[in-house]
């Protein structure tokens, strides 16, 4: 039997990236952000990528530029480097997969996006995964993974089988994925979710309404979303979604 979402993850507002604002100090995926996260009391969600030695790191992008004072991929750079490249908005650098997990330490459940390092949803993944499973193999608190691969889940079923596991889904319009079409139109379907021994999915906001969505509920998956930024998102999303993956403004916290 796949592992199940802790009730933690249903009733915890996630923070997306955690709780990130840069005008106040607080960028993406940050120590600041995920601080924050806590002292709220949100749940955390946050993206993991490959550094050049292979080690898991707390940062979104593929490349720095964006989010960091630096240039290139990530995976182009050793992790003892990439704890110097100041993010932009912060006084930091970024984070490994371990110094977050110190730093959540258990106190509210933490949702970690593996990024597809394949580029094109493929198998050529491996890498990222065992650096996760390493890192959260011993952890104590509530720790869940997730990725829109899922080759990427599949691995991770096979490194940690008793962390739960789920696929991040969308409508996969191809105007907005740099995907081929035929893949855009098998993802979507979402019909990798029993194979890789998914128990929930991280839907599409907009998306809620898809059949699939409501086929996968029925049959006991849970159903949270990305990305809400408003109260009145969140009451819409809610009519389907069992929690919400939020940024940009503050949602009730549990109580």
């Amino acid at each position: 039997m796949s592992p199940r979402l802790p009730a933690d993850f249903l009733n915890s507002p996630l923070a997306h990236r955690a709780l990130h604002d840069v005008t106040d100090g607080r960028p993406e995926n940050s120590r600041a952000a995920i601080r924050a996260a806590i002292r709220h009391g949100y749940g955390i969600e946050i993206d993991v990528q490959l550094s050049a030695d292979d080690q898991a790191m707390v940062f979104h992008d593929y490349a720095l530029e964006r989010l960091a004072d630096g240039s290139g991929p990530v995976r182009a750079v050793a992790a003892s480097a990439l704890s110097h490249v100041p993010l932009l908005g912060g006084d930091e650098g970024i984070p490994t997969l371990d110094e977050v997990l110190e730093i959540v330490a258990g106190r509210v459940p933490l949702l970690i996006e593996i990024k597809d390092q394949d580029g094109a949803m493929g198998s050529d993944v491996g890498p990222l995964e065992l650096a996760t499973a390493q890192a959260i193999t011993s952890y104590q608190g509530a720790v869940a993974v997730m990725s829109f691969n899922p080759h990427a889940v599949e691995r991770m079923a096979e490194l940690c089988p008793d962390i739960p596991r789920g696929l991040v889904t969308s409508s996969y319009d191809p105007e907005n994925w740099p995907l081929p079409v035929a893949i855009c139109e098998h993802l979507r379907q979402i019909p990798d979710f029993d194979r890789v021994g998914a128990t929930f999915i991280s839907h599409e906001a907009a998306d809620l309404k898809r059949p699939r969505v409501a086929e996968l509920k029925a049959g006991g998956a849970n159903v949270l979303c990305w990305t809400i930024r408003s109260a009145q998102q969140e009451a819409e999303a809610r009519q389907v979604a069992q929690n919400v993956t939020f940024e940009g403004y503050l949602p009730p916290p549990p109580g």
